[in-house]
């Protein structure tokens, strides 16, 4: 069911908007996995509630109107959409980092190959490259414990995740958080990003080059910079071009 914008705050109606053009932009980038991962984002001015895919549709159809309101107890609070399913492993996740870690506005996790695949090896995500080098000292690990149905989990991925933004869950997949979409959607690609350049110097055969510890120091540092907000700001708006002619269909 198509539901109008006019039933929802303006705030709520940009977040809707924003976050489906989250979940385009990911199925633009190949990292879905058919109707599993999630990404969810906090309401604007509405404390304790926060938005996520209605479980079953896929991302490069996603609309804001497809996107299910739901509160920390996983009850959903869009009257339209009562009986709109939502991952349970979704809501297991996304609930506890969003209660425990109210900065993050919008959180992503993926199971694409490369994520999945250094998920899955024993020294996680090695500083040998410029995109790994920007989660350098600030990346978090989480022990699989099996889908994250349980929700005893949540303590165990609170406390895992700490103080930092981006969190590999070990023999699983990757997840980030972010001040606001444009923050999430950065942290994702980079970390993606760093994923595959990992999987292809691995499959080369040959000794890998690490730069001194100084220098990975110094690289993460200036991915803090000042000017980084903007940067990020920019690389948001380039990514929205990618679907400038998609905007009215996921804005519905």
């Amino acid at each position: 069911m198509t539901l109008p914008s006019e039933s929802f705050s303006a705030s709520e109606w940009k977040a809707r908007c924003e976050l489906a053009a989250l979940y385009r932009l990911i199925a633009y980038f190949r990292m879905t996995d058919l109707i599993d991962t999630h990404i969810s984002m906090a309401i604007p001015d509405d404390p304790g509630h926060f938005l996520i895919n209605r479980y079953g549709k896929v991302f490069d159809q996603m609309r804001a109107s497809d996107l299910v309101r739901i509160d920390k107890f996983g009850h959903v609070k869009d009257l339209q959409l009562e009986q709109s399913n939502v991952n349970a492993a979704g809501f297991v996740i996304h609930s506890a980092i969003h209660q425990a870690r109210p900065d993050l506005k919008c959180i992503i996790h993926t199971h694409t190959p490369n994520g999945a695949g250094v998920s899955a090896q024993e020294d996680g995500l090695l500083p040998i490259s410029q995109h790994a080098l920007k989660f350098y000292g600030c990346l978090s690990y989480h022990a699989y414990e099996g889908i994250a149905l349980r929700a005893e989990e949540k303590e165990r991925l609170i406390a895992d995740l700490g103080t930092n933004n981006a969190m590999i869950l070990r023999n699983h997949g990757l997840l980030v958080g972010g001040r606001h979409v444009a923050h999430a959607f950065h942290e994702i690609y980079f970390l993606e990003r760093a994923c595959q350049i990992q999987i292809h110097a691995l499959a080369g055969g040959r000794q890998l080059s690490y730069p001194p510890e100084d220098v990975r120091r110094r690289t993460a540092e200036q991915f803090q910079r000042d000017e980084a907000e903007e940067i990020i700001q920019r690389a948001w708006t380039a990514a929205l071009s990618l679907i400038e002619d998609e905007k009215e269909s996921y804005c519905s």
